[in-house]
């Protein structure tokens, strides 16, 4: 096995645990449009600004670090 092959396998292992060790999982979805955002605070929650034209149409939220 060479050093390259190790060094992807040691980052894909890295990359599929967060911070608190639990593995990570892979969702696969399928949609009309995708945006990222960064959720900011509010109160004792957090929020997340999305598109007026977005209004009463179902999303889904996928916290990814």
């Amino acid at each position: 096995m060479s050093n390259d092959k190790r060094t992807r396998n040691d980052e894909e292992k890295q990359e599929q645990t967060n911070e608190s060790g639990r593995p990570k999982v892979k969702f696969e979805v399928y949609g009309e449009e995708m945006m990222e955002k960064t959720v900011k605070q509010s109160g004792n929650s957090g929020r997340i600004y999305l598109p007026p034209d977005w209004v009463g149409h179902r999303v889904k939220i996928i916290k990814v670090d």
